[in-house]
């Protein structure tokens, strides 16, 4: 098992990247961060997933022009889309989506780190289509990956406990 101090330094460690080096990652890696998705939990064990892989530097400028931070998709060495399956999920796709986000997150960080950031604004329904997907998909966001570029950035804050948690 995982130390949990370690466990809870390295949460307080990761940090969204928004500039990457240009430099390959390796498959290895990549398929690590697939695996670690592939884990991830679901309502009812449904996994109403699939994973885009995109290495393609037109094809990541074209999707990249589907968010409103396209800028970090086109730069990143590799791009994951992650859809959610709402037929095979109608009422926890978005959840269960969410939750692979983060596995994958979070082993891209333990690589090197290989760093990403969330892509949550952006035109789903173009970038459905240039994927190809079915009407019923829904693109839960696009995640770049790469190396970061300068330095980590520094943590920002966080509320205090006393301010989040409440007991009963």
């Amino acid at each position: 098992m995982i130390n949990p101090e370690e466990f809870l330094k390295f949460l307080k460690e990761r940090r969204s990247i928004r500039s990457f080096l240009d430099k390959e990652i390796p498959d290895k890696e990549i398929e690590m961060i697939l695996e670690a998705g592939r884990w991830a939990p679901s309502a009812s064990n449904k996994q109403p997933w699939e994973f885009i892989v995109i290495k393609d530097k037109e094809f990541k400028l074209k999707v990249s022009k589907t968010a409103a931070y396209g800028r970090f998709m086109k730069q990143a060495p590799v791009l994951i889309a992650i859809i959610g399956k709402t037929r095979i999920s109608p009422k926890w796709y978005i959840i269960d989506t969410s939750l692979v986000t983060m596995n994958m997150m979070l082993m891209a960080w333990s690589l090197g780190p290989i760093g990403t950031c969330w892509i949550g604004s952006m035109n789903r329904e173009r970038a459905r289509d240039i994927l190809k997907l079915s009407e019923t998909d829904y693109v839960a966001t696009i995640l770049p990956f790469g190396y970061p570029e300068g330095e980590i950035p520094s943590p920002t804050a966080r509320k205090s406990k006393e301010k989040l948690v409440k007991e009963i």
